[in-house]
């Protein structure tokens, strides 16, 4: 071994091997071996009903699924029945007019058999002779039947519901030919949401039903036949992490990261998915959580979740690149920069949409465009820094406000959101890969065989 002839070399020694280290480490974080080109494989492991509505044209009395907000007003005395505060105490029939703690949410046992939840989140339930709401725990003893009058409308928010609907949906939403085709043309790879229920496949918790993880495992399979790269998204967490149907939000409540223990749960589900694909060439990328939401997914929560998750990946595999989600409506872009700067081969997601904030409503084509080269290469430019994490835009699409628009049009537009988020330095996801017809140009599928959209 060379030893130091004196102090000043050895110290010069240690500057250089410094400097090469921070370097290095730097260029790890910087320079992916690609620039994903991905489509949202949306829909699939976890069902949205706008997507794709015929899934549940055979669900018996399907206005009544999970989440339904019914109000129930006497005959007798014209008022509406009300849980007290909110929740907590018993239920009365005073109120002239119904808002929130005149609705029950709905948690669908069967066709006719449910369990309501109030305004703060207990069941309602029977103490003795009174019917009250003070429990926060799912029960038989909270079980109603429920009959419906013809003619009854009601909110309804689609949610899994029928084993045999979704079975017959994983098999024939997304097939192999569908990796054959997003393979052939321009894509290198898909970004795959997940719900935490797959970690307990092949017998997760009612209402969820086994099969996704026998689809993921395909899903692999394809992604190596075809040469595409795999991003795991955990797009709804135990307790729901925005109160969003999509996140598995039975009944709009937020519940993720209200305990520690929806946290560490999480993290074991991260680990779970890890290990069993680590050793695919197809993995890149594990996404932690997907669009988290202020005010139950606060940022410390994140934060110590965060943490954990990247360890939980790390664990299993020292190459995948982990994701971190940006909360939505967040007014910092960069609140999670302080954690993801501190981990190898991180990446942050930003999800840019033109189709949900009001600001879009009066635009023209033109200023619809304008905006996504100007504010929208802004929006990336600033959360793209030198030696930060890199940045994917998650999610986007060639969907706007404009009534009318021509084919042309999407064609400009389209090209627009290519041409900035392409320089994304982790790169771009447009949702999703199919969509129904009412929502055509949701469907990268229907874009590109249309002529929409080229890549």
């Amino acid at each position: 071994m060379t030893r130091c002839i004196n102090l000043k070399t050895c110290l010069f020694n240690l500057i250089i091997f410094t400097i090469f280290v921070i370097t290095y480490g730097g260029r790890l974080n910087q320079n992916p071996e690609f620039k994903v080109k991905a489509v949202n494989l949306g829909g699939w492991l976890v069902t949205e009903g706008w997507m794709k509505p015929s899934l549940f044209d055979g669900i018996p009395n399907k206005d009544f699924l999970d989440g339904t907000g019914l109000q129930f007003k006497s005959v007798t005395t014209g008022k509406y029945l009300c849980a007290e505060s909110g929740g907590g105490t018993i239920l009365v029939a005073n109120r002239s007019s119904a808002s929130g703690w005149e609705t029950f949410s709905l948690w669908r046992i069967n066709e006719n058999t449910f369990r309501f939840r109030v305004f703060n989140k207990q069941f309602v339930g029977l103490d003795g002779i009174n019917v009250v709401a003070v429990t926060n725990t799912s029960t038989d003893s909270a079980t109603f039947h429920v009959i419906k009058e013809s003619g009854n409308s009601s909110l309804v928010r689609i949610k899994a519901s029928n084993g045999y609907f979704l079975q017959e949906h994983w098999s024939t939403f997304i097939v192999e030919k569908d990796f054959k085709f997003i393979a052939s043309n321009g894509l290198n790879a898909v970004r795959i949401p997940v719900g935490w229920w797959i970690a307990s496949d092949p017998t997760p918790p009612s209402p969820y039903v086994g099969g996704s993880l026998n689809a993921l495992d395909n899903a692999f399979m394809w992604a190596k036949k075809y040469g595409l790269k795999i991003i795991i998204d955990l797009h709804a967490a135990l307790g729901s992490q925005n109160g969003y149907e999509h996140s598995s939000s039975r009944d709009g409540s937020q519940e993720w990261g209200v305990t520690d223990e929806t946290i560490q749960q999480t993290v074991r589900i991260i680990g779970f998915l890890t290990s069993r694909y680590a050793k695919s060439p197809c993995l890149y990328a594990v996404e932690l959580l997907n669009e988290p939401r202020s005010p139950g997914a606060t940022l410390e929560s994140l934060n110590k979740y965060y943490k954990a998750g990247y360890q939980a990946v790390r664990k299993h595999s020292s190459s995948a690149y982990v994701v971190l989600s940006n909360r939505l409506s967040s007014p910092n872009p960069k609140e999670f920069f302080p954690v993801a700067n501190g981990l190898r081969r991180s990446v942050i997601d930003v999800h840019y949409y033109s189709v949900f904030d009001d600001l879009f409503t009066d635009m023209t084509v033109q200023q619809n465009i304008d905006y996504i080269y100007t504010n929208r290469s802004s929006d990336l430019n600033f959360v793209t820094t030198a030696n930060g994490p890199l940045v994917f835009v998650g999610e986007w699409v060639a969907e706007w406000k404009i009534k009318n628009a021509t084919k042309e049009d999407f064609q400009r537009f389209s090209k627009a959101q290519l041409d900035v988020f392409g320089r994304a330095t982790f790169g771009w996801a447009y949702w999703a890969f199919k969509n129904s017809d009412n929502y055509k140009h949701w469907s990268l599928e229907w874009m590109i065989n249309n002529g929409y959209i080229k890549l």
